[in-house]
């Protein structure tokens, strides 16, 4: 090629490349105030081109763009796409079908249709990201949903994908009173080491973001819940998955399941019921977060008749309450996620407002849904916070979380990966 011609290349590229820069569209946001994903700072502004955000602070400090449009948001908080740490959206609420029948009775094909409108319906709560702990018996088809999500075929969240959580052998639903008769399992079983390695391998290999695991279930004698893997095993798992650049996530709630996980060096604990001073305190020491998943427990209680305000609390969630507590006395790291598809989906942020009740303050229940989260969940060079060259997940609620944790249910504006997904009045 002579060097006239590759000048000419040169400069149609180099031109090219500048329309395409300036042709991005520019957003100026104006809330309130701004919840940056660890402080609120009043009278501040952010500036979104593409997909980024490319300024944030006062008005004077934003740089004017005459082409920018402003979307004005009086009266409210503007703060980063909220993540949801533990959620399931091929599940839906227990007290319209239980979850055996929705393991065992409903299609995959209307399972998947059922979590592209819980999909929709996340992202319009205002959560932008989840991690989505285990399809419970559809497989792999949660590697389907993100990619048609990511193609924009569907509307939904960022999607961190456990496809099929691991279970020993035997130890998880459905179960059928024929021991002769082969149903559909809610996870993989693996009965040995090489079995928990090789599912790990097979789910990697599947597109699964992250490894989750059942540390205990209910095995006992009495049905009471169990260890189900040795410490060995589960450190093994964590070495294999970790030396893929993944994490494992365990369902544990006896303290002997979660001391066998805190020992495996895991990225967090779900649920966690019987967690003391003690094993709180071993995991800030290893770095283990913990997300309590309080929503699900007071969604189960309900369903069983429990009325909140009227009944004496049960002893699940007066247990609840104080393993909470003792874990915000610990300094541990508190993930905001509710296993929503317990519940239902959109009304993720119920387990912040009860976070909040539960002993938190409000500002930081504002840090677990953003940057803690982000941080925790390996995203937070990217999500979680507003800072110039993050991705342009943002939205807007009335008034101020700070004040009241409930405003976070008040969302009137949603922007995806700088792309407006739910106006508010002043931008139809």
């Amino acid at each position: 090629m002579n060097i006239k011609l590759k000048s000419v290349l040169f400069f149609v590229v180099t031109c090219f490349s500048g329309y395409a820069a300036s042709a991005q569209q520019l957003y100026r946001l104006k809330p309130d105030r701004v919840f940056d994903g660890k402080q609120i700072h009043n009278n501040w502004e952010v500036l979104v081109q593409g997909n980024k955000i490319i300024a944030a602070g006062t008005p004077a400090s934003i740089p004017f763009h005459a082409k920018a449009q402003v979307i004005a948001l009086p009266g409210s908080t503007l703060m980063p796409g909220l993540i949801d740490a533990h959620s399931h959206l091929f599940l839906h609420p227990y007290n319209e079908i239980s979850w055996n029948d929705q393991v065992l009775k409903e299609s995959r094909v209307e399972r998947t249709a059922r979590a592209i409108v819980h999909a929709k319906k996340t992202l319009m709560a205002g959560f932008t990201t989840v991690r989505d702990l285990g399809t419970e018996g559809a497989m792999y088809d949660d590697v389907s949903l993100k990619k048609i999500i990511n193609k924009g075929l569907v509307p939904g969240p960022r999607m961190l994908i456990a496809t099929r959580a691991i279970v020993a052998t035997g130890a998880y639903g459905p179960k059928s009173e024929a021991v002769e008769q082969e149903v559909i399992k809610g996870a993989a079983e693996a009965g040995n080491l090489e079995e928990l390695i090789k599912e790990a391998r097979t789910e990697i290999g599947q597109g699964a973001d992250l490894i989750k695991v059942y540390a205990d279930y209910r095995v006992g004698p009495n049905n009471e819940a169990r260890p189900t893997f040795t410490a060995g095993e589960l450190k093994s798992l964590v070495e294999v998955v970790q030396s893929t650049g993944r994490g494992v996530v365990v369902h544990a709630s006896t303290k002997e399941g979660m001391r066998r996980s805190i020992e495996a060096g895991v990225l967090s604990i779900e649920h966690g019921d019987d967690g003391d001073e003690a094993i709180f305190k071993a995991m800030k020491a290893k770095q283990v977060a913990f997300c309590p998943t309080l929503a699900a427990g007071e969604s189960i209680a309900s369903y069983g008749g429990w009325k909140k305000g009227i009944d004496p609390d049960p002893a699940r969630i007066t247990q609840k309450k104080s393993t909470f507590q003792q874990a915000l006395k610990s300094g541990v790291t508190i993930l905001m996620g509710g296993d929503v598809g317990v519940f239902s989906h959109g009304d993720n942020a119920l387990e912040m407002e009860l976070m909040a009740e539960y002993g938190m303050t409000p500002l930081a229940v504002m840090q677990s849904a953003t940057s803690v989260n982000a941080n925790t969940l390996g995203i937070g060079n990217q999500l979680g916070s507003i800072k110039p060259g993050y991705l342009a997940d943002l939205i807007a609620v009335d008034g101020d979380p700070t004040e009241d944790i409930r405003q976070v249910g008040q969302v009137k504006f949603v922007m995806k990966d700088g792309v407006v997904v739910r106006p508010n009045e002043q931008h139809p």
